[in-house]
């Protein structure tokens, strides 16, 4: 008797290692232990290689990934939608205005509705509450695109990055520099799932996060974070929903990533940025194009982890 490919791929993701199990979100990394993103971090180096020598296997093919974009997104979007169809699957895209969503759906009710058409969703939203109960009322994996809360295939993707130019992250040093917002959640859950110190430097204004883990420093101080860092990364200082934009610029003045400031860190060190740049404002043009800068990596490493991801919430 054949089965859809929905079918199948719902049932594959009730058999892991002979158990019975729930189906598989990624929602944030500290969700996951350090064996599970390791897996998806070794097969993202692999999906990389494998696309370098010119192989595209169709693991997941026939496979529909429906994507929520309630934010505007460039690297989000591509992809995702790139990935998906590098591994032989589809993506439907909606915005707010192109489904019942904008139009006072709940998101319960989308999610059960969208669970009997997709195999897997990716939403992309302000609400952390929204990406929740997106996952626990839909029968299919959801992924965490971002939300205000935090953006964890971003930082796996940073990790990535790291390891691929410095070697392995465990036992070595990030620094933060800006202001606490998604991305500092993400890398505070990837400091204690990695191993690794993580200084945050930031306004005291800025600085909202109350952070119990010995992996975590957080500090006013710019050059107490930096010095002797194996990375440095920051952010947009004006992000999507901030209506204090002058506010935060004049706080985060002097938090700029220079090239003085990269010269604290160690020789070996790389900046990160995730993208979209507001150049000469949280970093010069300088840094950004310099030879310590990895950022088109760093860019380009977000489709072979999340394609990584899409393959682990369905099993492969």
């Amino acid at each position: 008797m054949k089965i859809s490919a929905l079918a199948f791929n719902l049932l594959a993701m009730t058999l892991y290692k002979g158990n019975i199990m729930t189906k598989r979100d990624f929602l944030d990394i500290h969700d996951h232990d350090e064996a599970t993103l390791r897996g998806i971090l070794k097969r993202a180096g692999e999906l990389k290689a494998g696309l370098k020598a010119g192989k595209r296997p169709k693991l997941l093919e026939d496979v529909q990934l429906g994507m929520i974009f309630e934010k505007a997104s460039t690297r989000t979007r591509v992809s995702f939608e790139v990935g998906i169809s590098q591994l032989g699957g589809h993506a439907v895209v909606m915005t707010s205005q192109d489904s019942q969503l904008g139009r006072g759906e709940t998101i319960e009710d989308t999610a059960r509705v969208l669970s009997r058409y997709l195999d897997m969703i990716m939403i992309r939203t302000f609400k952390h509450d929204s990406l929740q109960k997106l996952a626990e009322y839909a029968d299919v994996p959801v992924i965490n695109g971002l939300t205000d809360a935090s953006h964890p295939c971003q930082v796996m993707t940073d990790v990535f990055t790291f390891e691929e130019h410095v070697g392995e992250i465990k036992g070595r040093t990030i620094a933060w520099v800006g202001d606490c917002n998604n991305m500092t959640q993400s890398w505070i859950h990837a400091a204690d799932a990695f191993g690794f110190q993580l200084q945050i430097a930031a306004p005291e204004e800025l600085a909202f996060m109350e952070v119990s883990s010995p992996n975590v420093t957080i500090t006013q101080d710019l050059e107490e974070a930096v010095r002797g860092a194996d990375a440095v990364t920051t952010d947009t200082w004006v992000s999507m929903g901030d209506n204090d934009a002058e506010r935060r610029k004049a706080l985060l003045a002097p938090y700029q990533v220079t090239d003085a400031v990269m010269n604290l860190a160690a020789e070996h060190a790389i900046f990160l940025h995730c993208l979209p740049a507001h150049r000469e404002e949280e970093a010069t043009g300088s840094v950004m194009d310099g030879a310590r800068s990895v950022i088109f990596d760093e860019a380009e490493n977000r489709l072979h982890v999340q394609k990584a991801i899409m393959l682990w919430c369905l099993g492969k």
